[in-house]
């Protein structure tokens, strides 16, 4: 039986022995679990949801959580968790695992919809288009890159999100002309090779659109009266200029009722006239909002991203990349951009397991070889190296989702090439698996991606950061080192068997082979089910 303890608004916990706490932030996953040993630890949510997603949740390996109703500031001093907070904070025992105590935090204040956003984004890998056409959006190119999937021996169907600069501007949700003769052609086309559409949008408004003056003034284009209202104001009533990394734009109220029915509308229109299937909603991060702005319903920084987040439950096609709370509902959420690195793809698993321990079940981890387009240019500063590439791919194949932009074929050749494409048709080869454990989370509420101390407690795998499972019944142990050419495989109790078809009895540990070409994966013998 759970027990319950209200602090009300004196909030300090005293961090029990071996305990290991996740939570707070997607991004702090390479620095969870959190403990005694995190000592100086600080993050605050109320200001700054920190690029990702963030919730006013700590989940502990020893069966308890902490919730708060509201976003609260978390520091780690003396061996206490020390919260300063505008919300009761609630302990509660729940038990004496990580398993327990999540999901009796999810019952009670995230439970799951039993819905799932549409399969389309996790039976097959996703195409983005942001780094081969950056703010060069364009109809041909499009066509020509969906085209090039299928050409050059991957998996074809799917998404295609078209990413910034599809639009006439922002908060003017029409197609380009100058780059789009003929969207709905376009859209058709893309329906006929298998594909759904996404568009990018965020929630900013150019002050010198139509949108600006209909909410700003009341004033429609032709002089046409309206009710105005939908967007942030200043102390002084006049719409925010809010900064962001476009520039400066004023901000939809997502408190406001007449905010929401814009917003709604220029999408819902989109997808009456050109057939568009779905929105990857960018932007919206709490620190985009100031508190000292007006809004319509008094909102918070953080409120306020978490209205922008309900805005995708209209859409069962759908991604966002900051988000406060809304767990358990049918929204895709994205890992932060990640540099072509080592160091950020070794993020990728540690933090897929943090978004799913904050109640998203259903996480992408970011594009392959990293977000950042300068990197797949002959500028870069930092060389691309294909093996990372194969790498990024390898770790994304058997996740909740696969998300290419940088073109395979476009930056490698011979062997690379064909691992990449060896990775995707691998996630072809588990996708009903993959969609069947999507809706048994949607369901159930728990991460489809977890840790092993979620699945096994007790054996002292907290800190394990470079292997997964996916549900009860496949271990992943992709390579992430630079280079190496074999690697460590922590195998848990019951009967495996690996990719190359050898037989384990765990626990235990093991030396597995890592060629360019191998992702390791362990499935969990019949015999143990």
């Amino acid at each position: 039986m759970n027990k319950e303890i209200n602090l009300g608004m004196s909030a300090k916990v005293q961090i029990e022995e071996n305990e290991c706490w996740w939570g707070i932030a997607t991004t702090i996953g390479c620095q969870s679990p959190l403990s005694i040993k995190n000592e100086g630890f600080s993050r605050d949510i109320r200001c700054e949801n920190y690029s990702n997603q963030s919730v006013p949740l700590l989940v502990s390996n020893k069966g308890r959580y902490i919730w708060s109703d509201k976003a609260f500031k978390c520091t780690i001093n003396g061996g206490l968790l020390n919260f300063e907070i505008e919300a009761p904070l609630n302990v509660v025992n729940a038990g004496t695992t990580l398993r327990e105590a999540f999901l009796a935090a999810s019952k009670a204040h995230f439970p799951p919809s039993g819905k799932i956003p549409d399969l389309s984004l996790i039976a097959k890998p996703q195409w983005n288009t942001w780094i081969e056409l950056t703010y060069n959006q364009n109809q041909n190119d499009i066509l020509a890159y969906a085209r090039y999937i299928g050409e050059n021996g991957f998996p074809t169907g799917g998404v295609i999100m078209v990413d910034d600069t599809w639009q006439y501007g922002y908060g003017i949700w029409e197609f380009d002309p100058r780059r789009f003769s003929d969207p709905k052609k376009m859209c058709d086309e893309l329906h006929s090779l298998g594909y759904k559409v996404m568009l990018w949008v965020c929630p900013f408004v150019s002050m010198d659109s139509p949108g600006y003056r209909e909410m700003a003034f009341g004033m429609k284009d032709a002089g046409v009266r309206c009710e105005k209202g939908g967007l942030i104001n200043d102390i002084d009533g006049e719409p925010v200029a809010a900064k962001w990394w476009n520039g400066r734009s004023a901000s939809i109220d997502f408190s406001s009722t007449r905010g929401i029915a814009w917003f709604s509308r220029q999408l819902s229109s989109l997808k009456e006239q050109y057939g568009v299937d779905g929105w990857k909603l960018d932007a919206g991060d709490t620190e985009s909002y100031k508190a000292n702005w007006v809004t319509h319903g008094s909102f918070s920084p953080s409120e306020m991203c978490e209205a922008y987040a309900k805005i995708g439950l209209q859409f069962p096609l759908n991604e966002y990349r900051a988000c406060f709370k809304m767990g358990g509902q049918p929204l895709v959420q994205r890992l932060c951009d990640k540099g072509h690195s080592w160091t950020d793809l070794q993020q990728l698993i540690p933090d897929m397991i943090s978004c799913g321990l904050l109640g998203h079940p259903f996480v992408c981890p970011d594009m392959i070889g990293g977000g950042n387009w300068t990197a797949f240019t002959e500028a870069a500063s930092n060389p691309f190296e294909p093996e990372l590439f194969v790498r990024s791919a390898q770790a994304h194949a058997l996740s909740p989702m696969m998300q290419f932009s940088a073109a395979p074929w476009r930056m490698l050749k011979g062997e690379y090439l064909d691992a990449v494409r060896d990775a995707a048709w691998l996630r072809m080869k588990f996708a009903q698996y993959i969609v069947d454990l999507a809706k048994e989370c949607a369901i159930s509420g728990e991460p489809m991606l977890r840790n092993m101390e979620y699945n096994y407690p007790g054996h002292g795998w907290e800190n394990v950061k470079d292997q997964f499972m996916m549900g009860e019944k496949l271990l992943v142990a992709p390579q992430i080192i630079k280079g190496a050419k074999e690697r460590v495989v922590i195998l848990p109790p019951g009967e495996w068997i690996s990719d190359e078809g050898k037989v384990y009895c765990g626990p235990c540990e093991q030396i597995i082979q890592t060629p360019l070409s191998r992702l390791p994966y362990f499935e969990l013998s019949s015999h143990n089910s």
